[in-house]
């Protein structure tokens, strides 16, 4: 995430729909929550200068993880990836398993709460600030994170609340509370659990729902003049779209996003693609590039070590893993052992960094966009990358922009709402109230910047890493002995293949 940051690094403001929101309404919110906001922000982002570049603790405190993570479960992110695959296509599904969706729906929902904004904006802040040899280093922490996902989302599925109705809840929430206490951290982990609940809801609100309809507003405005000053109107459009999807809960959600995940990547990397055949003579120079840049760059900030940071900073902000969100989605899944779900998670970084980002980057290298003295950055850069070669990119990328922050929303909304039903308890009305209250804040953020409110809700998304990583290392042990009960059972034939 940390999509509002992206955007004020590419030089990009919010968008309001009206003077009187920005200076009015918008601008009296700001400043009496800004000397609240911003100390918690700066906490949570808290950077050090690391050869000419600022480096966010956060960011190695995932980083960090992903590698205790890779090396403790001996590299299971390849070992595993064959498996993950036969998954995903359903070879193990039983109809009959609990759950309430299929392993590629998970998957699916997941990755929509992951890959937007910051796969298009955020990689050219990448390229520009850290040069072509941060994709060397974003590939890698994307290869790294998909460690912690497969720990995470185990935990998220065998802790799960099964309810008599077909319907289950999981996620951080639920294995930091009964797998903490089981180790006698009953109380810990009751606080890091709410701890994580808090933020999540403030997260779903703000950076997974008004920050997204802000910036998908901003897009439609500069192609269609019509909803220029009318962000009440394009609010009211979004979350009454949003509202029929997520009123039906997570089967709803999955099936939308099961469509939609797989639109967005064939338009975005379709288009990715296209440029790349067209310069394919310049391939080998950019793939030197990547990797001459990656030890030896010149001309960025920070040299080598300042391609490793950019690298690993679009890594972390863009495929959350380590964060927890997705756990709460893949909980959701039809299974019959808590370890599938695992390999399958493991398959989002991959997707969302590996691919989809590395696909940016290389559009960058290739056409020869990256000029570290030209002062393009961020979204610009990467538009003026695809433009070189497609002309109107302006318009494909509008159309991936709404997308993106829809099928973001759609799945932030079943986080949030799963933190809210933990806090309150279950209950058809309680969950109306957070569905309603999610809608009300769309319109919000596509009418007004409410730039503070984002910056901390973004701060919340962050902050949930805290918590979830804590609850990791003392369940990594736990998560070890599901895999070796898992291939066991594997191995015996008491898990076979379906079809």
């Amino acid at each position: 995430m940390f999509k509002r940051f992206l955007w004020a690094l590419a030089g990009l403001p919010l968008m309001t729909s009206a003077a009187f929101a920005q200076d009015g309404i918008d601008k009296m919110i700001s400043d009496a929550i800004k000397p609240i906001v911003d100390p918690i922000v700066s906490t949570v982002f808290y950077s050090v200068p690391v050869f000419g570049t600022q480096f966010p603790l956060i960011v190695g405190w995932l980083v960090i993880a992903a590698v205790v993570f890779t090396i403790y479960f001996g590299f299971i992110q390849f070992r595993g990836f064959k498996h993950s695959i036969e998954l995903v296509r359903g070879d193990y599904l039983d109809p009959n398993d609990a759950g309430e969706v299929t392993p590629f729906q998970a998957l699916a929902t997941a990755l929509s709460g992951t890959v937007g904004l910051g796969n298009i904006a955020g990689v050219g802040v990448a390229v520009y600030l850290g040069g072509p040899g941060a994709t060397f280093w974003m590939i890698l922490a994307g290869l790294l994170g998909m460690a912690s996902k497969f720990t995470e989302c185990i935990l998220g599925v065998h802790y799960r609340n099964e309810y008599e109705n077909g319907t289950v809840s999981g996620g951080p929430m639920y294995y930091l509370s009964k797998g903490l206490s089981e180790k006698g951290q009953a109380a810990f982990g009751k606080f890091l659990a709410i701890f994580f609940s808090i933020c999540c809801i403030g997260g779903a609100l703000g950076g997974g729902n008004m920050f997204q309809a802000n910036q998908s507003f901003a897009q439609i405005s500069s192609i269609m003049p019509f909803f220029e000053g009318k962000g009440w109107l394009f609010g009211l459009i979004m979350a009454a779209l949003v509202g029929v999807v997520i009123i039906g809960g997570i089967k709803s959600i999955a099936k939308v996003t099961e469509k939609i995940v797989p639109g967005m990547a064939v338009l975005y990397v379709g288009a990715a693609l296209i440029i790349i055949f067209m310069n394919i003579g310049e391939i080998p120079a950019a793939v030197s590039a990547i990797f001459t840049g990656a030890f030896a760059p010149a001309a960025v900030a920070g040299g080598a070590i300042g391609a490793l940071i950019q690298g690993f900073k679009r890594a972390a902000f863009s495929n959350e893993a380590g964060i927890g969100s997705a756990s709460i989605a893949h909980s959701a899944v039809q299974t019959k052992h808590p370890v599938t779900e695992g390999y399958v998670a493991l398959l989002e970084p991959f997707i969302d960094t590996v691919v989809i980002c590395t696909m940016t980057s290389l559009v960058i290298t290739i056409t020869g966009s990256w000029n570290a003295g030209d002062g393009v950055t961020g979204i610009a850069l990467t538009s003026k990358a695809f433009s070189s070669d497609i002309a109107g990119f302006s318009y494909i990328l509008a159309v991936a922009a709404v997308l993106f922050a829809f099928s973001t929303m759609i799945s932030w909304s079943y986080y949030g709402l799963k933190a809210w039903t933990y806090m309150f308890g279950e209950g058809q009305k309680k969950e109306i109230a957070f569905k309603l209250i999610f809608c009300v804040f769309v319109v919000i953020g596509a009418s007004m910047s409410l730039g503070p409110v984002i910056d901390f809700s973004d701060a919340m998304i962050f902050a949930m890493a805290i918590a979830n990583i804590i609850g990791l290392y003392f369940l990594m042990p736990k998560v070890k002995a599901l895999l070796k009960d898992y291939h066991a059972k594997l191995a015996s034939g008491e898990i076979k293949k379906m079809k």
